[in-house]
């Protein structure tokens, strides 16, 4: 089988799991519990791998952690959570609680214990912030799951056993990456069903993935990303897997100021066996109380922040003389925070640095405190690309975003626009940047030279004399469509169509008038 089918096997596994156990549970809601398990699966099995390997290694080929007594297993605790940043006993391990779970009465029970062990196990060791609160969202007492103990453990079983049907092979073969795989199709599947609840937490890959390449260009490592706005985290992630998680030298850095999403950014980092030594996830409102001052500059930013929220603003007036946001002399709007968003990303932009941001459209071209800021990026040459995208990319809107481009050490005084609003295949409900759009658009971000009605390379000077509009339709002149008709020999063939007419109607005429002569 190849890995495409052993992809799409997947995927129809995890939907006909999440559709069968779903029950009356909202499916936005559902995926916590969904996620959840997955993640308490991964890391008993990342573990247990972790653990077998050493000792066979050691010469004990026979040596399986899982079988072991919880006794015998005490011994090792301390070296592995200063490797591992947590440990499981063998008895709470994924597999062993599954394996009793239809005869255990007080399996909700039992799977709190398990977690809360799982948490505790990471305190007062450099990783407890990294695993604290990683299950708070799968309430295995909540009503949703049943109206009765019993009812909720039934579910839970099956949620157990479907879990572990997945075919997620050997995990030191292939796992790694299929865990991975799993954990954003599910959220890619429970974002396209949720709206904005839940789309907004979600990057479609092939735009997360053309982001993180814009960032990269020329380069085969980096010291440290970092994604203001972290979402689930598919952002940062995209990093591994262009340049290899090894190439990402420091590690991935982010904050979130949703409390489930940043668990689920956590739980994603972990899937995609990032140990918790590689990641600096914080939680809480970037813009008012950011978490990163100690490990800025980084050298590579991407985010897809939430569009023309509301934020203090000069409410705040402590904000105005913040470092982050006091260079441009005003702030972003209250109503609208997307360039403070802009602002913070800068300021925390490494010298020689790439940022890729998605923008509301809106921020290209409004006035008042946002056109000062945009005049501020201009005038100080901070903006290298500003690239349109198509409509109906991301999950909970179809509005037409775009990408805007920062860098602190250009090699012009000018700004690249691209219009990629074209380039998109339909898929199912939403549209998608194939591997050939986003190459298109990568080689023209790269080349900076021209391409009719696509791509224009446009002075900073001449940005000011558009009053500091950046919008790509106001550069990129849109290829004309419309048939080209020439009106003479319109005119002519007209004119042919009328001297037949009168023909046709002669000729009518006299049929008729020589059929009345004979009647």
């Amino acid at each position: 089988m190849t890995s495409e089918e052993q992809r799409a096997n997947l995927h129809k596994t995890i939907w006909r799991i999440a559709n069968d156990l779903r029950g009356s549970i909202d499916g936005w809601d559902f995926k916590s519990y969904v996620l959840g398990m997955l993640f308490y699966r991964f890391i008993s099995e990342n573990l247990t791998a972790y653990l077998n390997e050493g000792e066979r290694d050691a010469g004990d080929a026979s040596f399986n952690y899982a079988n072991l007594t919880d006794k015998q297993a005490e011994f090792g605790r301390e070296t592995t959570v200063a490797e591992k940043g947590f440990y499981i006993l063998p008895s709470e391990l994924f597999v062993n609680v599954r394996k009793r779970a239809a005869g255990d009465a007080n399996l909700n029970e039992t799977l709190e214990r398990v977690f809360k062990n799982i948490e505790g196990s990471a305190l007062g060791a450099d990783s407890e912030d990294d695993l604290k609160g990683l299950f708070d969202d799968l309430d295995v007492n909540s009503s949703k799951l049943g109206n009765t103990v019993a009812k909720r453990n039934e579910k839970l079983v099956k949620l157990l056993d479907a879990i572990g049907d997945l075919p997620l092979g050997n995990f030191g073969d292939n796992s790694i990456d299929l865990f991975g795989d799993a954990y954003e199709y599910l959220m890619g599947m429970y974002a396209s069903q949720a709206g904005k609840s839940g789309g907004e937490y979600y990057t479609p890959q092939e735009v997360s993935e053309l982001l993180a390449r814009i960032t990269v260009v020329g380069k085969t490592e980096v010291n440290k990303v970092y994604d203001p706005a972290v979402g689930s985290g598919s952002l940062l992630l995209q990093f591994a897997k262009v340049l290899g998680k090894a190439n990402v030298r420091q590690g991935f850095f982010g904050q979130e100021i949703n409390l489930t999403t940043y668990n689920l950014a956590r739980i994603n980092m972990f899937l995609h066996d990032v140990n918790y030594e590689k990641f600096n996830l914080a939680h809480g409102d970037t813009l008012t109380d950011p978490h990163h001052w100690d490990e800025e500059p980084f050298e590579a930013i991407v985010s897809n922040p939430p569009y023309s929220i509301k934020w203090d603003g000069d409410a705040n007036p402590l904000l105005i003389n913040d470092p982050r946001f006091a260079p441009a002399g005003v702030l972003a709007p209250k109503s609208k925070a997307d360039l403070a968003f802009t602002m913070h990303i800068l300021s925390w932009l490494a010298v020689d640095g790439t940022a890729a941001i998605v923008e509301f459209p809106g921020v290209l071209y409004r006035g008042g405190a946002e056109k000062k800021i945009r005049q501020y990026l201009v005038d100080n040459n901070f903006v290298d690309a500003v690239i349109q995208l198509p409509p109906d990319l991301f999950f909970g809107t179809t509005i037409a975003t775009c990408i805007i481009v920062l860098k602190k050490s250009k090699t012009d005084n000018s700004v690249l626009f691209i219009d990629a609003s074209a380039e998109f295949a339909r898929t199912g409900n939403k549209n998608k940047l194939t591997d050939a759009h986003r190459a298109k658009i990568l080689h023209a971000f790269i080349s900076r030279e021209k391409v009719d009605h696509f791509a224009h390379l446009v002075a900073n000077g001449d940005i000011a004399v558009n009053d500091y509009n950046i919008a790509v339709s106001s550069y990129v002149e849109q290829e004309d469509t419309r048939e080209t008709v020439d009106i003479t020999q319109l005119n002519a063939e007209i004119a042919r169509i009328v001297a037949r007419q009168a023909e046709l109607r002669t000729s009518i005429d006299a049929i008729v008038a020589d059929l009345e002569g004979t009647a």
